[in-house]
């Protein structure tokens, strides 16, 4: 069984696992980079395919917030090279295209979108972009 794993790699990001039943675990990203790791290699699965969110910083973010940000990616990306799962960046403009859910940064279109997909999972701002990036990675991608 082919787990799929959205990453939205925010500090205040998620990581959701789509299970091929359908089923969605998702998780606000967790505060540790032990954590992290922990959570990814909770699967159950050999190789997980992971779709992480390739972003960049925004013009009026700081120096401080991009700095936080950049490194939570690559920490991120080091995390699943480690782990041996195959890894696919994902621009937000293309997942986002994808689903009908083109946000321009306000985090309530895409809570609305995971929000009408998974209308039995509780959705927070953490974890809804996370949560369409497992979606798109399983429907969308092409890969799984």
């Amino acid at each position: 069984m082919t787990v799929v794993v959205g990453i939205d790699p925010g500090i205040n990001g998620g990581i959701a696992f789509h299970f091929q039943t359908g089923n969605i675990e998702a998780y606000k990203m967790p505060e540790t980079e032990r954590d992290i790791s922990d959570l990814l290699e909770s699967t159950g699965e050999d190789s997980p395919i992971v779709f992480l969110e390739s972003v960049h910083s925004m013009p009026g973010q700081g120096v401080s917030s991009s700095f936080k940000f950049g490194r939570n990616y690559g920490l991120l990306r080091g995390i699943v090279i480690a782990l041996h799962y195959p890894l696919h960046d994902v621009s937000p403009q293309k997942w986002q295209r994808a689903l009908s859910c083109l946000s321009k940064g306000d985090k309530n279109v895409t809570k609305a979108k995971a929000q009408q997909l998974f209308p039995n999972l509780k959705i927070t701002h953490s974890i809804a972009d996370a949560v369409l990036i497992s979606y798109y990675g399983r429907y969308y991608s092409g890969v799984v």
